[in-house]
């Protein structure tokens, strides 16, 4: 008998409240066979999503299934599964191993990522779940001081609650590169190519010991620009990750102010520099305006919104692209662009909510350089 599996995890925090859900249908989709969920206490996005992976794959072999289509808005539990991508995190390793004993007595079984909106009724069972490891779970009505460590005196609480939003949000974690040569000569640096100097290694070093330490990561998305990359690398490594590549997080195109001081550009071409720094619509010379760079920038966000819906996503990138995302999550008009600060090697954070709200949480943190 040939089913189709719907299976969802998700975790509030990430480690945080999680619990999973799962649905088997009928191989037309018009009947429920089975369900489950289940909350499993504090764990991590991943491990939620690999444990309805499992009890999804249980419920099908118990109603009989000899083949299965498994859909899951979890790339990363997709590719794994379908043996595409390594299992490197050695929480997910005996997961993985279980989930594929359950799949070889299968006579066949597919995996196919879908996005969250047509993964609703698995979604809808797994919040059900992690709402009651959240009640098993909770935190103390009042912060629990203690004397050994004053970092426990903080207090994490949701934006969510004064905006409305609703749903598990995607966060961002936005890092600037590390420093090159051109960031020390504060010169133009956009589709050029620098390498990381030795003081730009240590940076990225430095936030990648940071991030880390501090974990519930699921995936590192970077820019293609070798700086960019490079700092993800250390990043990826940390968190034993591989590193993706989005085309749409590249810096802008400076055209032919590349390479040149502001003031440099500035004398070559007066009238249009000027007018360049008031309007977001107005590209320099063969170069790319802000415009422009925040469609794709946006293309990007709703990508990785759409793929890793409730994820925490390190996103490695450059000033304007960063700029941008922060100033989509705000609902900000184009001046900010001109006025925020982020310097080398920074981390700042976005969350993005299922229902369109968003919310930004830290701008430009450097205390681990």
């Amino acid at each position: 008998m040939k089913v189709i599996v719907e299976a969802d995890g998700g975790s509030r925090g990430n480690p945080g409240p999680a619990g999973f859900g799962a649905v088997v249908w009928s191989a037309d989709h018009r009947s429920i066979l089975a369900e489950t969920s289940s909350a499993i206490g504090r764990a991590t996005n991943n491990v939620a999503e690999y444990r309805g992976l499992i009890a999804g794959l249980q419920a099908a072999s118990e109603v009989g299934a000899t083949e299965a289509d498994v859909y899951m808005d979890s790339k990363l539990v997709v590719e794994q599964m379908a043996g595409r991508w390594r299992v490197k995190h050695p929480d997910l390793a005996p997961l993985h191993q279980q989930a594929r004993d359950i799949a070889n007595t299968f006579d066949r079984i597919s995996y196919t990522w879908i996005p969250r909106d047509k993964n609703s009724h698995a979604d809808g069972l797994a919040n059900k779940a992690m709402d009651v490891a959240a009640g098993e779970v909770a935190d103390p009505p009042d912060p629990v001081v203690s004397q050994e460590n004053s970092a426990t005196t903080e207090v994490v609480t949701n934006p969510a609650g004064w905006t409305g939003a609703r749903g598990a949000p995607t966060r961002l974690l936005l890092l600037r590169h590390g420093q090159t040569e051109l960031s020390v000569q504060r010169r133009y640096s956009g589709r050029g190519n620098p390498a990381l100097t030795d003081l730009g290694v240590q940076q990225a070093r430095a936030a990648a010991r940071y991030l880390g330490d501090k974990g519930g990561i699921d995936a590192v998305v970077a820019s293609p620009l070798q700086r960019a990359h490079d700092t993800a690398a250390a990043a990826a490594k940390a968190l034993d990750l591989d590193v993706e590549v989005d085309e749409d997080l590249i810096e802008t195109d400076f055209g032919a102010w590349e390479g040149l001081t502001f003031s440099e550009a500035a004398e070559r071409d007066p009238e249009l520099h000027r007018k360049w720094l008031r309007d977001t619509a107005v590209p320099p010379p063969a170069g790319e305006s802000f415009d422009t760079v925040a469609e794709r920038v946006r293309r990007a966000q709703q990508r990785i919104v759409a793929e890793r819906a409730g994820r925490t996503v390190l996103v490695v990138s450059h000033v304007t692209p960063i700029k941008t995302l922060l100033r989509m999550a705000l609902d900000a008009g184009p001046a900010i662009l001109y006025r925020l600060h982020l310097d080398l090697a920074s981390l700042s954070i976005a969350e993005f909510y299922p229902d369109g709200a968003a919310s930004v949480r830290l701008v430009n943190q450097t205390s681990y350089l």
